[in-house]
């Protein structure tokens, strides 16, 4: 009998994709981020042929010196025959409005990391272009670290509009571009990715593990435990424990761990995540992610001045378990200024 377990989904890999489909082609890289950066230079070092399209700021002087010719992104549109748009969510549908969309020609292939805006219908393109996503599973700075080492990070491919008959095989060679095919590419669709991704960052990644870790620091720190003992235990262990996971699944996990962490896991995971609540709550959530409910609340917040978000954001700053895990992993020496996360570094002060 089928289950909702057995897997579906099709896997590709670098025998399955061919850089000739991007061959006399020019890729039009929007934004220099995290993400932009390294897929332009994963492609550039595969020997595609890669501009960049931005406004005039830090970033255009960050990639002329890397080496790349850079435009407006209306220029870079009009000069593209391929345009991967890799900007914020809240500020694709802009950006596409005013310098993308009017400077496409039929033919062209637009391209996105993450499905938000099409989902949503926040940009609508043209029926006359290929519209795929090329979708790494990991932060940029990985997606790039990872391509130099000869490795790979695993991505998702969807094709959403194919006008030329080739937009599955262009965007097979796109990822293969950036490394993604030496790990492994996963097909679905921009509406699963999207919906999918959301209801991850909300319930597990972000949303629920963020909570999760609160509640435990304010539990040991109110039962008159040192904070430094509480922000090991609860927090930075957490990076060990998803290594292991990430190797080999919770069964690696429980391996490595002690026979007393695992008997752990069973008698206490249970006590903390109530199974039927929690459920019950995670379908609340997806169900505001698949009606829209939550991405209208997000595009208003944006364009309402985020109130709110920076609010939240302030009032996690102050939080302990903030100040205690920077005032600890300054006075750590396992600290590694060249682990390559400056960045990650810059944020959280």
């Amino acid at each position: 009998m089928a289950s909702c377990y057995d897997m579906k989904a099709k896997m590709y890999y670098e025998k399955d994709c061919d850089l000739k489909y991007l061959k006399g082609k020019k890729i039009a890289v929007i934004g220099y981020g995290s993400q932009g950066h390294a897929h332009a230079q994963n492609l550039r070092d595969s020997g595609c042929d890669v501009i960049i399209g931005l406004r005039h700021g830090k970033s255009w002087e960050k990639a002329v010196k890397d080496g790349f010719e850079v435009y407006t992104v209306a220029e870079a549109t009009q000069k593209a025959d391929i345009i991967m748009i890799l900007v914020n969510d809240e500020r694709a549908a802009d950006i596409y409005n005013e310098s993308i969309g009017p400077n496409l020609s039929a033919g062209n292939a637009i391209a996105f990391a993450h499905g938000f805006n099409i989902r949503y219908k926040q940009i609508v393109p043209p029926a006359d272009v290929d519209v795929f996503m090329a979708a790494p599973k990991g932060p940029g700075h990985t997606v790039r670290g990872q391509y130099v080492e000869g490795k790979g990070v695993p991505c998702l491919i969807a094709v959403e509009q194919d006008a030329t008959g080739e937009c599955k095989n262009i965007a097979l060679a796109y990822i293969a571009g950036i490394g993604g095919a030496r790990a492994g590419i996963m097909e679905t669709t921009m509406d699963i990715e999207t919906e999918t991704d959301l209801f991850g960052e909300q319930t597990v990644l972000c949303g629920g593990l963020v909570d999760l870790m609160q509640c435990g620091f304010e539990v040991l720190c109110e039962a008159g435990y040192a904070p430094e003992n509480a922000y090991f235990e609860v927090c930075h262990e957490v990076k060990l424990i998803v290594d292991l996971i990430n190797k080999g699944g919770v069964a690696a996990m429980n391996y490595s761990i002690s026979d007393t962490a695992e008997y752990g896991e069973y008698v206490s995971g249970p006590r903390v995540i109530d199974h039927d609540q929690v459920k019950a709550n995670m379908r609340a959530v997806l169900s505001d992610i698949q009606d829209g409910t939550f991405a209208g609340q997000w595009i208003a917040e944006d364009k309402n001045g985020r109130t709110f978000f920076t609010s939240k954001r302030a009032m996690l700053a102050k939080h302990p378990l903030e100040t205690v895990g920077e005032k600890l992993r300054n006075e750590m020496l396992w600290k590694d200024a060249e682990s390559g996360d400056a960045g990650l570094d810059a944020a959280s002060k």
